[in-house]
């Protein structure tokens, strides 16, 4: 008996997690199974966070941008009265003149506020490029501004060739009194869908930077892009003129083809 216990113990002390003695140390206890999604939840907070607090930057900047437009209203009023052949406008109610100062202020702290604008769409969409991605497109960053400014300038020197068209049609029994309300809202429309619109190539040029568009398929779809074009061009100039929708349908077009011919030139 005394022989098998002692092989028994023998054989016992020989199993491996047993006898632990005192100086063993405790083995450690499993860690809970980890749950699916929490880290997919955590980035998709912190991303909202992220958009909300520079959404808040920008809106900041509008609103100071827009009290310099408020300060030079009747400059810049009178700068886009000057294409009208009688040089002033009729206001129809005791406020309508405040609400002209307040859309003027706004759409000129907009056009302010856009280098910022850029910034910040540009500061939320690159922490999920690559750092080549990175590299080729921030530049666009400074081009979409300068495109902006072109949209803008281009609305401004086509505005007398539109209100010109428009007035065309009026005579001793059609009269060219035209209330202020409606002209500065067709003005301020068109100079802010001018300047957004000029943006489309630089779209297009990101698009293909990250591999989401190419040359052929672009040029493969060169009658919808005219079709495209064209209806915004259309919805873009609220006058109701020609010259307007043509001069922005042609620039956008020509914008389209450039864009094309650098597309192919980088490979892609």
């Amino acid at each position: 008996m005394t022989d098998a216990d002692a092989i028994a113990g023998a054989g016992h002390a020989k199993l491996p997690g047993d006898g632990l003695t005192p100086e063993s140390p405790a083995a450690p206890e499993p860690s809970p199974p980890a749950v699916a999604g929490d880290e997919r939840v955590m980035s998709l907070v912190d991303h909202l966070a992220e958009l909300r607090s520079r959404v808040i930057r920008v809106i900041i900047v509008v609103v100071l941008c827009s009290l310099v437009g408020f300060w030079a209203a009747p400059t810049i009023r009178d700068f886009l009265i000057r294409p009208l052949p009688t040089g002033q406008v009729q206001v129809l109610s005791p406020g309508e003149g405040f609400v002209i100062y307040l859309k003027i202020s706004l759409v000129t702290g907009i056009i302010l506020a856009m280098p910022l604008i850029l910034y910040q769409v540009w500061a939320f969409v690159a922490p999920g490029l690559t750092r080549s991605e990175r590299r080729i497109l921030a530049p666009l960053v400074v081009l979409a501004l300068a495109f902006f400014a072109l949209g803008v300038g281009l609305a401004y020197f086509v505005l007398p060739y539109a209100i010109g068209f428009l007035l065309t049609f009026t005579d001793d029994v059609l009269v060219a009194d035209l209330a202020a309300g409606p002209y500065f809202d067709f003005v301020t429309t068109m100079f802010l869908a001018f300047g957004l619109l000029m943006e489309f190539p630089i779209v297009l040029f990101a698009l293909s930077r990250v591999g989401i568009v190419t040359s052929e398929r672009l040029a493969a779809s060169r009658r919808m892009a005219i079709l495209a074009i064209a209806i915004f061009s259309a919805a873009a100039t609220p006058g109701g003129d020609l010259v307007s929708p043509v001069a922005l349908g042609l620039t956008m077009y020509a914008l389209f083809e450039a864009t094309l011919l650098v597309i192919r030139r980088t490979g892609r």
